[in-house]
């Protein structure tokens, strides 16, 4: 099959919310083929959209966080994941992870009968995502569901009238077998808790290159730093300071892959003003020196540039 729609970039906002479109306006669905060896150190990083996602692993184990949750995904497993999550992908392998993303409306006009009683009751619920095993029957039918849909991507002029009957066959499967009485709408406290959480990654985001205290962080949501400290670890699985750090090992990575920039001067531009701690925190963090990753990704455009011709 045709590989298409391939990105292997998440763009976000300040609030990690993704700024790439998925679909159009009068047909909201896209459809991604994508090797989480073609991200950045095999990983998909934290991000959230409004779009409902739907993930097959194709091939290797992925490790999903989605929220508080980490999930381990094998081949031939898949998930769903609701709008407005906070979650990440990676695999130390060459994962294979065809995915496809819609609106909620995708499913049916927003002011119709089916959208309010069958698609909003579970978008608005507090169910995070759904995990399918081939073990259990009615998942299995959903995995079907959902290799038939990445196969309809490639079958020609009906491919959007398809993609969009498989899509109510799914989501039927899926509204059948939720307990709807024993979930409640998303809480306030919930999107509280989001709200302080992507006001202090925001902080972060602008002012990473200089020394940030944890007092300061938390103080961007009024709030005491054992709290901010509880709200990093419940989300993102880390400690505020450590999200620092890592964020600046992260834009140090950029400019060592696209600018000529010296290791102690991109040392000093991201916030470590000791290029020897600098120097061995990003070993540490990706397992090979700043000079050491840069000549690898110089390898790999030099290599694109071949297979490009």
């Amino acid at each position: 099959m045709k590989e298409t729609n391939v990105y292997t970039k998440i763009v976000t906002d300040e609030n990690l919310m993704e700024t790439q479109s998925h679909g159009s306006q009068d047909y909201p669905f896209r459809y991604y083929y994508e090797h989480l060896a073609q991200f950045d150190f095999n990983c998909i990083d934290w991000h959230w959209h409004t779009e409902l996602e739907f993930v097959y692993v194709q091939s290797e184990t992925v490790t999903a966080w989605i929220g508080e949750k980490q999930l381990e995904l094998p081949a031939d497993s898949g998930i769903f994941i609701n709008s407005k999550l906070l979650h990440r992908f990676s695999s130390p392998e060459d994962a294979v992870i065809p995915n496809f993303l819609c609106m909620p409306s995708f499913l049916a006009a927003t002011d119709s009968y089916i959208y309010q009683n069958y698609v909003k009751p579970i978008v608005s619920s507090n169910i995070p995502f759904w995990t399918f095993r081939r073990e259990i029957s009615w998942q299995s039918r959903i995995l079907d569901l959902m290799k038939q849909i990445i196969s309809a991507q490639a079958s020609g002029s009906s491919c959007h009238l398809l993609t969009s009957a498989l899509m109510q066959q799914l989501w039927l499967e899926i509204y059948e077998h939720t307990d709807l009485s024993t979930t409640s709408e998303v809480t306030g406290q919930f999107s509280v808790n989001r709200a302080r959480l992507q006001l202090m990654m925001q902080f972060i985001h602008e002012n990473y290159r200089r020394n940030l205290s944890l007092d300061e962080i938390a103080a961007q949501s009024m709030i005491s730093k054992s709290s901010a400290l509880n709200l990093f670890r419940s989300y993102l699985h880390i400690t505020p300071v450590n999200y620092l750090i890592n964020y600046r090992l992260k834009q140090a990575a950029l400019l060592l892959s696209h600018t000529e920039k010296k290791v102690s001067t991109i040392s000093a531009e991201t916030g470590f003003h000791n290029v020897d701690y600098f120097c061995k925190a990003f070993k540490k963090h990706y397992q090979v020196t700043p000079g050491e990753y840069r000549e690898e990704k110089r390898e790999l455009v030099k290599m694109s540039c071949i297979l490009s011709f």
